[in-house]
C-alpha cells in the first residue's frame, strides 16, 4: 500500500439508524441489537423539522436506558435547533445516567427551510461555521467544572452571561463534527475530536478522503495540534451482504473486511457506522466482519 495514513486510533464499529416514528419498536430493536452483538456505537440521524422522525435526543435517552454497554450519539445533531448550553447539560446528564456512554456529533445545519419553519435562524454556510465554533466553546466551558467562575461568552450567535458550570460528564465526551466543505473541515482540524462525514455525500466517494484528510491535518497542525487528535469516522448508508461484490460494503463479508481494513490503513478511518436499518445485517456485520477487520488491522499495524 502506498501513501498510507493511519492515525493509530482503536477501531469502532456501529450503526447509523433512521429514527422513523412509524416503526419506533424497530428503531429501538436496532439499538438493542447493536448492544447485544457487541458493537461499539449506535447513532441516530437528527432532523427535528422532520415529523416522520422521532426526536433524536428523546430517542438517545430511551435507547441509553434500554442498553448496557453500547455508546450513543446523534449523527449529527442539528445545532441551529439545539441551543448549545442546553445541549451541554443534556449530554453531560445522559452521560452520567448511562455510565459514560454518550458521544456528541454536531453539524452546522442543513435543510434551512425546515430549520426556519421550526423557528431556527437561517444562516449562510459561513455563518453556520462561525456559530458552530462558538457553540463548541460554550459546551466545553460548561463541562469544565475545574475552572472557577461562570461561563461568559459574548459571541455573534450565542451569549452566555455567567452561567454556572456543570454537571461534568462521566467521561471526556468527544465532539465529532460533520463536515464536507473547506471551512468546516478546517474547523474539525482546529477544534474537533473527530470528523464524521457520510460516504454517499463525499464528492468522489472514498477517492475524496486523501484530499479532505489533508485539509483537516493542515488545520490541526496550524492550530498546534496533532492530526492524530482528530479521529476519522465514516457513515456508509447503503450497505448489503450479497454473494458477489458490486461496491463499497455491497458484497460478501470478506469484501467488507478488505474494504474496511483498507479504510483504516490507507485513509485513517477508524470508526465505521453502517446504515440499512436491518437487524440481520447488523448481526452479520458484528459476527463476520468486525472481528476479522480488527485482526487484519492489528496484524498490519504490528508489521
Amino acid at each position: 500500500m502506498t501513501d498510507m495514513t493511519d492515525y493509530g486510533h482503536d477501531l469502532l464499529f456501529g450503526t447509523f439508524v433512521t429514527p422513523g416514528a412509524q416503526n419506533a419498536a424497530h428503531v429501538l430493536d436496532l439499538a438493542v441489537t447493536a448492544d447485544r452483538t457487541g458493537l461499539d456505537l449506535v447513532t441516530f440521524q437528527d432532523h427535528p423539522y422532520q415529523p416522520a422522525f422521532l426526536d433524536t435526543w428523546t430517542l438517545l435517552s430511551y435507547a441509553a436506558a434500554r442498553t448496557e454497554r453500547v455508546h450513543l450519539s446523534g449523527n449529527v445533531l442539528s445545532l441551529p435547533l439545539r441551543p448549545p448550553a442546553v445541549l451541554a447539560r443534556a449530554a453531560a446528564s445522559l452521560d452520567l445516567l448511562s455510565g459514560g456512554r454518550v458521544e456528541l456529533g454536531l453539524g452546522a445545519g442543513a435543510f434551512w427551510d425546515g430549520i426556519e419553519a421550526m423557528g431556527g435562524r437561517r444562516l449562510t454556510p459561513g455563518e453556520g461555521v462561525d456559530a458552530l465554533r462558538e457553540a463548541v466553546a460554550i459546551i466545553r466551558d460548561l463541562w469544565d467544572t475545574d475552572t472557577r467562575g461562570g461561563v461568559r461568552h459574548d459571541g455573534t450567535y450565542y451569549r452566555m452571561a455567567g452561567a454556572k458550570r456543570g454537571p461534568a460528564p462521566a467521561h471526556d465526551i468527544p465532539i465529532w463534527i460533520g463536515a464536507y466543505k473547506r471551512r468546516m473541515l478546517a474547523l474539525a482540524g482546529e477544534i474537533g475530536d473527530g470528523w464524521l462525514p457520510t460516504l454517499e455525500y463525499l464528492p468522489d466517494g472514498v477517492a475524496s478522503l486523501p484530499r479532505l484528510n489533508a485539509r483537516i491535518d493542515e488545520a490541526a497542525t496550524d492550530a498546534g495540534r496533532s492530526p492524530r487528535d482528530v479521529r476519522r469516522l465514516l457513515n456508509v448508508m447503503n450497505v448489503r451482504f450479497a454473494p458477489t461484490g458490486r461496491g463499497m460494503l455491497d458484497g460478501p463479508p470478506d469484501q467488507w473486511v478488505e474494504q474496511l481494513a483498507g479504510l483504516a490503513l490507507e485513509h485513517g478511518v477508524t470508526a465505521y457506522l453502517i446504515g440499512g436499518d436491518d437487524v440481520a445485517t447488523t448481526e452479520r456485520f458484528a459476527a463476520e466482519v468486525v472481528p476479522a477487520v480488527r485482526e487484519v488491522v492489528a496484524r498490519e499495524r504490528a508489521a
